[in-house]
């Protein structure tokens, strides 16, 4: 399975995912930005996504929730220890309040892993990232584990603006 990304304005998200009703297609809202991701078997809709692999995932994406990507850049020396010790991250999730659903996603075309969650609203994700930081504390040589640095973007379902 596959999940693609892409972005663009609210209003052009919103009317690629409207042209397609029958694909599992979530429109994501943030500050100053909208993404679109299509979960899907196939080929995307989109016309030019960054495609992912899923490699690890659990629960289901719902209509009206919080989502965190965590962009983590890794170089290839960082790629399989990234793999190895962050693919098996549900069973961790699934127990805490508001998680919905989780992708950990490796990149097809670039060297950008994702880390998707889904919450029912931003204080669940905010207990969950204070308990469990994603700071990599573990990793000694930084440098050789990481092309540039990790960070999060956040986003609703629904536009802000509606």
């Amino acid at each position: 399975m596959n999940l693609y990304i892409t972005s663009g304005t609210p209003e052009f998200m919103e009317s690629i995912k409207k042209k397609h009703p029958n694909e599992q297609i979530y429109a994501l809202h943030g500050i100053g930005n909208s993404v679109l991701i299509h979960e899907t078997d196939k080929k995307s809709v989109f016309q030019a996504p960054r495609k992912y692999e899923i490699i690890e995932a659990s629960g289901q994406f719902s209509k009206k929730g919080y989502f965190a990507i965590q962009n983590i850049p890794l170089s290839d020396e960082g790629k399989p220890i990234f793999e190895y010790k962050y693919t098996n991250l549900s069973p961790t999730l699934e127990s805490e309040p508001g998680f919905i659903a989780l992708r950990v996603l490796k990149p097809i075309k670039s060297d950008t892993y994702i880390i998707l969650t889904e919450w029912s609203g931003p204080n669940s994700y905010e207990v969950w990232a204070k308990s469990h930081p994603m700071n990599f504390d573990d990793i000694t040589d930084k440098q050789q584990f990481f092309t540039s640095a990790p960070y999060v973007s956040t986003y609703s379902s629904t536009n802000e603006e509606d």
